[in-house]
């Protein structure tokens, strides 16, 4: 993939910036991280992300800071905050976290494209709680070593698969299988593709929903077929205001 090769040449150059142990030094490193395992009980399921743009969107919002979002998607019940931190496809950045980790208490979910474990010190250090690895970008061995790394840091593992060829990567291992609705290839949305893919899936192995959740009527659908989580953005952030997006949605779903 070309994002792949991108981020390794841009690990490579942070690397020589910041060594691992200034990483280590960093106000976030030594704290203990939120459970996306328990608030995935305990509120709306909904892991609600924040997300200026995308390679097959374009521009969604840019005018909205990530405090005053993630914020909203707190007071109204969300699970975990997903926030890109990848600049050049998704126009995110490491302080798209900071800005938020000390306002709100629960987990942050850290998206990019991670293929080198420096990144899971990085993710570490500027306050995540759960990392997103995808399968497409790694082989199953990465992602066991990646997993075993992201455990001993104290981060959660959320494994993307898009294919039922990608079944292969997930062990008992990873925290949560996420299934992506949209297809990498040609970006279309088959939210049935991805219930067939669920089914699939080891027994006691939890289950998110991602991308292409488009209405209540989608939201519905698939918890109805056993999803435990939906990593939702779009939905919320193409509106002027997401938080009250986000309100008036969980308001609807949970009537």
């Amino acid at each position: 993939m070309k994002s792949s090769k991108r981020k390794k040449e841009e690990v490579a150059l942070s690397k020589s910036k910041v060594p691992v142990q200034q990483l280590k030094d960093s106000e976030f490193f030594g704290r203990k991280g939120f459970s996306l395992k328990e608030t995935l009980k305990t509120k709306s399921g909904i892991i609600a992300e924040f997300k200026r743009q995308s390679p097959s969107k374009g521009i969604i919002n840019d005018k909205v800071s990530p405090l005053e979002v993630a914020s909203a998607y707190e007071n109204s019940g969300a699970s975990a905050v997903s926030v890109l931190t990848d600049r050049e496809f998704f126009g995110g950045s490491f302080d798209d976290i900071l800005s938020i980790r000390n306002h709100i208490n629960i987990p942050v979910l850290r998206k990019d494209f991670m293929v080198d474990e420096y990144q899971f010190y990085e993710a570490k250090s500027i306050g995540a709680d759960v990392i997103l690895l995808i399968a497409a970008c790694l082989s199953p061995q990465q992602v066991q070593e990646f997993t075993a790394l992201s455990h001993e840091l104290g981060l959660e593992v959320l494994l993307e698969i898009h294919s039922q060829e990608e079944l292969k990567h997930i062990s008992n291992d990873i925290d949560f299988a996420g299934i992506n609705n949209r297809n990498l290839k040609d970006f279309k949305v088959d939210l049935q593709h991805s219930v067939d893919l669920k089914n699939k899936l080891p027994e006691g192995i939890l289950s998110v929903a991602e991308s292409g959740i488009y209405s209540e009527k989608d939201f519905k659908y698939l918890k109805e077929k056993g999803f435990d989580g939906f990593l939702m953005g779009e939905y919320f952030m193409k509106d002027e205001n997401p938080g009250n997006k986000f309100t008036a949605f969980i308001s609807n779903v949970t009537i």
